[in-house]
């Protein structure tokens, strides 16, 4: 009888672990991303109109303000993708400089071997990129 008791008591932990959780979660992020910025204003005051019970002048003043927000929203990523860009184009400007001054030191010999040597840094780094990114998407 103990036995059965203690069977019976590890098959229901057991049962209870093995199902899964439901997990409330937010809309993903990266189906937010595929929407265009109008689609998601749209989705946002749909839930603040049932969260908070808007009526329809409430619906249209926060409509203008979704809106009014996602533009300076996007004009900030706009600016700081221009940023960017500015800063990748001088850093390789300054990449091709310093390779050029170090290529002019080596021999050819040497020079070749630079390369492959840049190019398997370059590919240790690509990797080690992947292995993050799937790491941050198990998570």
């Amino acid at each position: 009888m103990k036995k059965m008791f203690v069977f019976a008591v590890l098959m229901i932990g057991m049962a209870s672990f093995a199902q899964e959780k439901p997990v409330v979660k937010k809309m993903d992020r990266a189906k937010m991303e595929r929407l265009t910025p109008e689609q998601r204003n749209e989705q946002h005051l749909k839930k603040l109109t049932t969260d908070l019970g808007l009526n329809e002048s409430q619906q249209k003043q926060m409509a203008a303000l979704l809106s009014e927000q996602s533009a300076k929203r996007e004009a900030k990523k706009a600016e700081r993708e221009k940023i960017m860009q500015a800063k990748r184009t001088e850093r390789n400007e300054e990449m091709k400089a310093f390779d050029n001054k170090v290529k002019a030191i080596l021999t050819p010999d040497q020079s070749k071997k630079w390369d492959e040597m840049k190019a398997e840094k370059r590919e240790k780094a690509k990797e080690k990129f992947q292995e993050r990114r799937k790491r941050a998407e198990k998570k």
